[in-house]
């Protein structure tokens, strides 16, 4: 189930960021749309696999999305910034209990 959270939470990112880039032309967003989104789906691969890591890539992905859209969201209080900031907190919240429970 964790793995296919991360897949989900990877094409959402990466299409997010896609979606940014061509609305606006935002080099930004597309460069941490796919950064974020292959965290995410490198990590789901890797759980797939049964490889070591996969769930510390996924926390990653969900620390970085977070620390870039959680105080952006604060700030301007746009939709876009506060979406990001409520998946990068679920993210956290699974990929951290899994994470919890390897130790």
């Amino acid at each position: 189930m964790v793995k296919t959270i991360a897949y989900v939470l990877g094409g959402l990112t990466a299409s997010g960021g896609t979606v940014g880039f061509v609305k606006t032309g935002s080099v930004p967003s597309i460069a941490a749309g796919m950064t974020v989104g292959i965290l995410y789906g490198l990590g789901g691969y890797r759980l797939q696999s049964r490889q070591p890591y996969g769930v510390e890539l996924a926390l990653l992905a969900s620390i970085v999305l977070g620390a870039a859209s959680i105080p952006r969201a604060i700030r301007s209080g746009k939709p876009v910034p506060a979406v990001l900031s409520l998946i990068s907190i679920f993210g956290l919240l699974t990929f951290g209990n899994a994470f919890r429970k390897t130790l």
